[in-house]
This record gives structure tokens, C-alpha cells and sequence, in this order.
């Protein structure tokens, strides 16, 4: 009986030795990091790997994450300068840098951020109006940041970032902005539709103007053409006039160089040229170009029926 107690004890005490072995060792994953104290005092921070502690007078007294962390805080009351309340939720986006400070630095690290996001807010807002508030964000954000970074570097935490997530203002402010912003977008719609009759009437003018000188140069071509086509038959009515008359002179011509070949007198000549004269004038032409001699012959006439009726 005493050797089977004896056996279980043995059996209990290496148990019992594996697991304070085992509890004694320790990995830290990646992006995270151990503060350990032995006998309640700070020994060191493990980093990534695997470790070993003494036991019963070592502990892990923190496990602290060192990834970028992100806190959504309640939308906080602030006052503008010019007196108007509204409601800024904040988001803050922070790194922990070194985890003794972090671990030994403040009782809650989070809770201390967000009052000290609140306060920082507040101070910020007072120095600025309504609108500045609502159009200055990026300045507010960068402001912020500052401040929480240097107030938060004791507890081993850095700032990465600050937005302000919701600017809330109260709902007369609300109605107000919607109204002013109703009123712009008609204005702008006004000007659009001022400005789209505007180009409409000036191409409208262009395009009649464009129009008229067209139907100008139409024109002159059409009287240039016109022109052309007057003066081209004038010259052809000269130029059939004067064939005509040509043709009437070597008519002549030809005849009394037969008539003077046959041995013909000058009276039988101007007989001749008085019947070329006659076929010539009994055509359709309205202008008649008498030769010298006729006209000489038909003097002559006149003068011996002169002659004559003084004889009677």
C-alpha cells in the first residue's frame, strides 16, 4: 500500500513539474509584446519569439498589442466662438510605441485619450466660428493630432491620426444651411440657363450673318455672270454685224470687178451698185451702211431733179 502511494506521488510530482516547465515558457506572437516583472518589479519586455521565465518569481504583467488601433469616441459638446453648440464625434487612430510606458504609464490608456480628445477638441473650437468650424477640417484634424501626440508620448503611445468623423450642428443651423444651399444651387441654375441663352442667341446671329453673306456673294456672282453673259452677246450681235457688212462690201466688190471686166460704163457700175444696195436693204437688217459712191449718185440725182423743175 505504501509502495502505490509512493508511486502516485511520484506520478503527481512530475505532472505537477511538466506544467510549471510548460507554464514557464513562452511565445510571443508577431506584433505583440510581454511586460514582465519579477517579485512585482519590471523586468523586462519580450518581443517575437520564444522565452522562458523563472518560475513563481516572474510574471507576465501586461500583453500589449503593437498594431495600429482605431477608437470611435461618443460625439462630445462643443461651443463655437460665436456662440453656436454643436456635436463632433471624433476618430483617433494610435500606435503603442513602448510597452513599459504603456503598461506603467496610465491606469487606462483609452479612457485617457478620449478625455483628452474631448478637452483638446473643445479648446480648438472655441477659437473658431460656425463656418471656419464646418470648413476647416483638415486644419482641426492636424491640430488635434499635435496635441494628442505630444500629450500621449509619456504613456508610450503615438497618434497617428485625428478625424473628425460627424460635425453635427444644431437643427436651426441645419434648416438655415439647407436653405442657403438651396438658394445657391438656384442661383447657379439661373446663370447656367442665362448663360446656355446667351451662346444660343449669339450662334443664332452668327448663323444669320454667316447666312446673309453667303446670299450676298451669291449675288454677285450671279450679276458677275450676268454681266458676262450681256457683254459675250453684244460682242457676237457686233461681231454677226460686222461679217454682214463685210459680206455686203465684197458682194459689191465682186460685182463690179465683174462689171468692169464685161467693159461695162459708170453708169451701168452705179446701176449695179443701186441693185446690190436695194437686195441688201430688203433684208431684215435694222441698220444699213450706204456706200460713198451711192451716195454720191443719189446728190447727183437730186440735183438734176433741181434742175429740171426750174426748166418746167
Amino acid at each position: 500500500m505504501d509502495g502505490n502511494e509512493g508511486w502516485v506521488a511520484l506520478i503527481i510530482l512530475i505532472i505537477a513539474t511538466l506544467w510549471i516547465i510548460v507554464s514557464c515558457i513562452k511565445i510571443v506572437p508577431q506584433a505583440h509584446a510581454y511586460v514582465i516583472e519579477r517579485l512585482g518589479i519590471y523586468k523586462g519586455t519580450w518581443s517575437v519569439g520564444l522565452h522562458f521565465k523563472a518560475p513563481f518569481i516572474d510574471k507576465v504583467a501586461k500583453h500589449v498589442t503593437l498594431k495600429e488601433q482605431v477608437v470611435d469616441f461618443d460625439p462630445q459638446p462643443v461651443i463655437t466662438k460665436d456662440n453656436v453648440t454643436m456635436r463632433i464625434d471624433t476618430v483617433v487612430f494610435f500606435q503603442i510605441t513602448d510597452p513599459k510606458l504603456f503598461a506603467y504609464g496610465v491606469e487606462n490608456p483609452i479612457m485617457a485619450i478620449e478625455n483628452l480628445t474631448a478637452t483638446t477638441l473643445r479648446n480648438i473650437i472655441g477659437d473658431l466660428e460656425l463656418d471656419e468650424t464646418l470648413t476647416s477640417r483638415e486644419t482641426i484634424n492636424t491640430k488635434m493630432r499635435a496635441s494628442l501626440d505630444l500629450a500621449t508620448d509619456p504613456w508610450g503611445i503615438k497618434v497617428n491620426r485625428v478625424e473628425l468623423k460627424n460635425i453635427i450642428p444644431p437643427a436651426a443651423i441645419q434648416d438655415a444651411m439647407e436653405k442657403q444651399m438651396k438658394a445657391e444651387r438656384e442661383r447657379r441654375e439661373a446663370i447656367l440657363i442665362a448663360e446656355g441663352e446667351k451662346k444660343s442667341t449669339i450662334l443664332v446671329a452668327e448663323g444669320k450673318k454667316e447666312s446673309a453673306i453667303l446670299d450676298a456673294e451669291a449675288d454677285k456672282q450671279a450679276q458677275i455672270l450676268r454681266a458676262e453673259a450681256t457683254k459675250e452677246a453684244m460682242i457676237k450681235e457686233a461681231e454677226g454685224k460686222a461679217e454682214a457688212i463685210r459680206a455686203v462690201q465684197q458682194a459689191n466688190a465682186d460685182g463690179i470687178r465683174f462689171i468692169k471686166e464685161a467693159g461695162a460704163d459708170s453708169a451701168v457700175i452705179q446701176l449695179k451698185s443701186l441693185e446690190a444696195f436695194a437686195k441688201a436693204a430688203d433684208g431684215q437688217a435694222t441698220k444699213i451702211i450706204i456706200p460713198s459712191e451711192i451716195q454720191g449718185m443719189a446728190g447727183t440725182i437730186k440735183a438734176l431733179a433741181e434742175v429740171a423743175g426750174k426748166d418746167n
